[in-house]
């Protein structure tokens, strides 16, 4: 799953890797957590012929996935994944998963190893990045909720895949990551259908992330420096997560992690 992310790039890089005319100019940040605004990149507008408009643009959401039908959000749950491999049979994410799939930059994410209860073991923190540095696209699905007063939010959720040999100490679900030469087909919501783009939801290859242990900092979300990606000493050599499941995901639960 993604409780928690980071993008610290600046707004030049995000308008060269996705092909943008323009992009808002916003400060580095190193924990963004749920229901706060994030960066998606989404499909632009069908241009006029001969038109020179980017095919992409950049947008703030808001990090809570919003299904339209929903009447009061009060009552329901926080949507911040989505399991790739069922959401397009799951009523909240059919229609985003046909109309609205999107693109989250980030310059990478975090993660807990959480160990068996009555283990005595703490959790560890991981930051995930890739190894050569950079911007990674995580595949994102977006909804637009109307209130009964005509206010509209943009809401977004993050897709999650199975994870790869790198990720699988740690848990047992990751982001998907969809690579720039497929950035056209993923968000391609005119001609390619989901069935089309099935083959995108899939872990990323094993030498493309890292993982390094941090401190407890970032559980906080108070705490937003660069300092939450300092290197720590693991609490313990890590050993095979077990299965999780969150109550953020698609099953209508709701803890942060």
């Amino acid at each position: 799953m993604c409780g928690r992310f980071a993008l610290t790039a600046a707004p030049e890089e995000l308008m060269e890797l996705f092909g943008l005319l323009e992009a808002e100019d916003f400060p580095a940040r190193y924990n963004i957590a749920p229901t706060q605004p994030i960066i998606v990149v989404v499909a632009s507008d069908r241009a006029k012929p001969g038109s020179n408009l980017p095919e992409r643009k950049a947008l703030l959401v808001r990090w809570g996935f919003m299904p339209g039908w929903v009447k009061d959000p009060r009552k329901f749950p926080l949507l911040i994944n989505a399991r790739s491999e069922s959401a397009v049979g799951k009523a909240a994410f059919r229609a985003a998963m046909r109309h609205r799939r999107i693109l989250v930059p980030a310059s990478g994410f975090y993660e807990w190893r959480r160990p068996a209860k009555g283990g005595g073991e703490s959790s560890q923190a991981y930051w995930v990045r890739p190894k050569g540095g950079g911007i990674v696209a995580f595949a994102g699905l977006m909804e637009t909720w109307s209130s009964a007063d005509g206010s509209e939010v943009d809401t977004a959720a993050i897709l999650t895949t199975g994870s790869n040999k790198v990720i699988r100490h740690i848990h047992d679900r990751m982001p998907v990551v969809i690579q720039p030469e497929e950035f056209a087909r993923w968000l391609d919501c005119r001609t390619q259908e989901p069935r089309e783009v099935a083959d995108l939801l899939t872990p990323a290859p094993d030498d493309y992330f890292e993982a390094i242990a941090v401190s407890d900092k970032v559980n906080k979300v108070a705490n937003t420096g660069p300092e939450l990606q300092d290197e720590a000493v693991p609490v313990k050599s890590p050993q095979p997560a077990s299965p999780n499941r969150h109550r953020n995901e698609d099953d209508g639960q709701m803890s942060l992690f």
